[in-house]
């Protein structure tokens, strides 16, 4: 076999692996960004880079040893496991970067006092989780969850958050054994906290058109709508609307 002709069939053969593995990746990102990591929190939890980085490299590298290692002359058996290597390595790789990207994701929408704060899985134990009451638990086939913050049952509980924090410890957002649902109470509070949309689009005007249609879409009219700056990675705010259920996201300090 001549040496064009080995060179045109190693591409093949690469071009069919980058194919496979374009589809698998496609996949993956459908996991990681449709559930894991929902807009607008590839943003606010940087999952988006990490997750690009690992498939990129994942993505390219198998090809490429596909057109090194595909020779026609090998004998088949030789050749078979030659490719299943590859293919295992490249499988191990995704699988580990997806390991990743899901250890890194974020938990909770937490909302304290007058904003709303991305928890991501790092900032909370497995014993805390796991003393959750079932319907606040993260789920691995769910996005993250809402919840508020209850208040402290004495002066000693808050006393504790208090000088834990201040000294660099977990302040009442990174404690699940505070959490609540974000309905009822909390809620009404989040919308007495929340300001005016508008207080918004004076600093930032090239977001109007946005506002009014996260207006249309859900029957309201914008002077109605109200926010709170969820703080993360960058700076974001929620939008809510007359019963403070998050009907938008809009990038730019809130403060």
């Amino acid at each position: 076999m001549t040496f064009r002709k080995r060179v045109q069939t190693a591409l093949r053969a690469s071009a069919l692996h980058l194919a496979c593995s374009l589809l698998i990746a496609a996949l993956a990102a459908g996991l990681v960004f449709g559930l894991w990591y929902p807009f607008p929190y590839r943003d606010l939890s940087g999952g988006r880079e990490l997750f690009l980085l690992v498939v990129v490299v994942d993505v390219v590298c198998g090809p490429l040893l596909t057109a090194v290692l595909f020779t026609p002359t090998k004998p088949r058996a030789e050749l078979v496991r030659d490719l299943g290597i590859v293919a295992l390595i490249q499988l191990s790789a995704l699988g580990y970067g997806l390991w990743t990207v899901q250890e890194a994701r974020p938990l909770f929408l937490v909302f304290e006092v007058d904003r709303f704060k991305v928890i991501n899985a790092p900032a909370l134990e497995d014993a805390d989780l796991k003393s959750l009451e079932p319907s606040l638990r993260p789920s691995l086939w769910e996005g993250p969850k809402m919840v508020a913050i209850r208040k402290p049952r004495d002066i000693q509980e808050k006393n504790s958050v208090l000088f834990s924090a201040l000294s660099g410890g977990r302040d009442y957002a990174e404690r699940p054994d505070f959490y609540v649902p974000y309905a009822d109470e909390a809620a009404l509070q989040a919308h007495h906290r929340a300001y005016k949309l508008d207080r918004f689009l004076q600093k930032y005007p090239q977001h109007s058109a946005r506002a009014e249609e996260i207006a249309l879409k859900n029957g309201d009219s914008q002077e109605n709508l109200v926010y709170l700056p969820i703080t993360g990675r960058q700076d974001w705010i929620a939008i809510l609307d007359s019963k403070s259920n998050i009907v938008g996201f809009m990038k730019g300090d809130g403060f």
